[in-house]
């Protein structure tokens, strides 16, 4: 029963997210909403989540959602701290994580991302903080969840720059609803549309011709249980105000 009037489109994208993960998970966290995802599910239907930030922090279970990878609570809640040569090299590299989270600045139908540049590399409109571990993340984790609002600007037909693979994607969670790879030609299909949210809408949001599957089924909304321990996460700027 669902009794929490409203929900916002960002809880609504780290609900989808978080139910993807399995109990015994062991993920690639990143800041943001792919935190909020992951300590959404540890909260909830996946105590037994393994979280991993790129800080060298393994198992880490903050009570509020860091800032950043170098947030002191996740040292400080970590099974173990170790370096980050030896998150790459032995964890990321050696394919001991299961599923790593991803988010860009564009995406193609093959799930493939820019995070580099928007517009021509030696002259762009716009310089973006660049790939960083994500390349290593999309080749090396056994599974990819890429978190990314739906526009046109978003979902284009071609990348201004690749920076990532689509390769290991294997949804692509946004404010309309989520995205699978076909398993023949990995062109993302939709699967599962938001409530109230269209076909039509979808593809509107869309750069290229939208694949839509035979059944596209409608995700169930979040719970009340989903969204009061979502909101019970703070991040140390909202405990502090």
């Amino acid at each position: 029963m669902n009794s929490i009037a409203t929900h916002t489109e960002e809880e609504l994208m780290a609900v989808a997210a978080a139910r993807r993960l399995g109990n015994g998970a062991v993920v690639f966290v990143g800041i943001g909403l792919p935190s909020k995802a992951c300590n959404l599910a540890r909260a909830t239907h996946a105590p037994k989540c393994v979280l991993i930030y790129e800080s060298g922090t393994i198992g880490a279970k903050p009570h509020q959602l860091p800032l950043s990878i170098g947030g002191g609570e996740l040292a400080e809640t970590a099974d173990v701290v170790v370096s980050v040569p030896e998150i790459f090299a032995y964890w990321l590299q050696g394919e001991r994580i299961d599923v790593g989270f991803l988010g860009a600045a564009q995406i193609d139908r093959f799930g493939n991302l820019n995070s580099t540049v928007i517009g021509d590399y030696e002259h762009p409109k716009v310089r973006l903080p660049g790939a960083g571990g994500a390349p290593e993340i999309a080749r090396f984790c056994r599974e990819i969840l890429v978190v990314l609002r739906q526009t046109p600007r978003a979902f284009v037909e071609r990348l201004d720059f690749l920076s990532s693979s689509g390769e290991r994607v294997s949804a692509v969670i946004t404010d309309l609803g989520i995205l699978e790879p076909d398993p023949e030609t990995r062109e993302l299909v939709l699967t599962q549309l938001h409530p109230g949210v269209s076909v039509e809408h979808a593809r509107e949001a869309t750069g290229w011709p939208l694949r839509v599957a035979g059944e596209v089924t409608i995700c169930e909304p979040p719970t009340d249980a989903e969204l009061a321990a979502l909101r019970s996460l703070k991040t140390t700027v909202e405990e502090d105000a």
